[in-house]
C-alpha cells in the first residue's frame, strides 16, 4: 500500500519519520488523522519519539528488527522508548552521528558513510546484527538519505554507478532501482519512508515517481 502525505506541510517526511516492519517512530505533534494513515500503510505499531526536543528523528536514528543506532545526544528517556520495542540500543559516539542520514540497513546488511571510525562499526555491526560496509550511494557519503531500502526492495539516487548498484545489491540481497521523490528530488530518504508492507511519500511526488517507488520496493501485484 501506498500513501501520500505530508508532515505539517512539510512533504519530507524521512526526516521526521523512520520505521522497521514491526514499528514506526514519528515526530511528536502530527495530526491524528495522518498518524492514523502512516499507521494503516505501513502496519506498525506507532511510537511518538523527541530525541532532544529535535523534531528530525529520521535524521537522528537508524534501525532495522533488531537494533537501533542512535545520536550521542539522546537522553535516557528516548532510549527506553526504542528500547520498549524490542530494539538493543548503541548510542555512537562519532562525529558522524546523525545516524538516520548516514546508515542505511535492512536485516541483511548496512552500508554506512565511509568516514565512521573503526570502533563506530564494530559496535553498529554488533548492534544491528548485520554485516557492515562503507561506501556511497551516487557518490554521496549520506546513503542514508540517498536510498530508502525494505527487506524486499531498494530505491536510491539515480546518479547511482555499476558499482556501487553491485555493491547495494550484495550488501542488501534485494532488488536495487533508481528513481526520485517529491517531483524530482533525488535524495530519497527525505521523502519516502517504507517497510515490507507500505510506503509513506512526500505529496510533491508525482505518479511516474510513484509507479517506481512502487515497482522498486516490491509492492507491484
Amino acid at each position: 500500500m501506498l500513501q501520500l502525505l505530508d508532515f505539517n506541510e512539510n512533504p519530507s517526511l524521512g526526516v521526521f519519520c523512520r520505521a522497521n516492519d514491526n514499528v514506526a517512530f514519528i515526530r511528536k505533534g502530527l495530526l491524528k488523522k495522518i498518524t492514523k494513515k502512516i499507521g494503516a500503510v505501513l502496519d506498525v505499531k506507532l511510537v511518538e519519539l523527541s530525541i532532544v526536543d529535535a523534531t528530525i528523528i529520521g535524521s537522528l536514528l537508524s534501525f532495522n528488527s533488531k537494533g537501533a543506532v542512535v545520536t550521542d545526544f539522546i537522553d535516557s528517556g528516548a532510549v527506553k522508548i526504542i528500547n520498549d520495542q524490542g530494539l538493543d540500543v548503541c548510542i555512537i559516539d562519532d562525529k558522524l552521528n546523525a545516524a538516520g542520514n548516514n546508515i542505511l540497513v535492512n536485516d541483511n546488511g548496512a552500508l554506512v558513510h565511509p568516514g565512521f571510525k573503526d570502533k563506530s562499526l564494530k559496535v553498529i555491526e554488533k548492534t544491528l546484527d548485520v554485516p557492515v560496509y562503507q561506501g556511497t550511494i551516487g557518490s554521496l557519503k549520506t546513503v542514508g538519505m540517498a536510498a530508502v531500502v525494505t527487506n524486499k526492495g531498494l530505491l536510491c539516487h539515480p546518479k547511482v554507478t555499476d558499482e556501487e548498484k553491485r555493491v547495494l545489491e550484495k550488501v542488501f540481497d534485494v532488488n536495487v532501482m533508481i528513481g526520485t521523490v517529491n517531483h524530482g528530488s533525488p535524495i530519497i530518504g527525505s521523502g519516502l519512508v517504507a517497510n515490507s508492507n507500505g510506503a509513506i511519500i512526500g505529496n510533491l511526488t508525482t505518479g511516474i515517481e510513484m509507479g517506481r517507488i512502487e515497482e522498486a520496493l516490491g509492492f507491484l501485484q
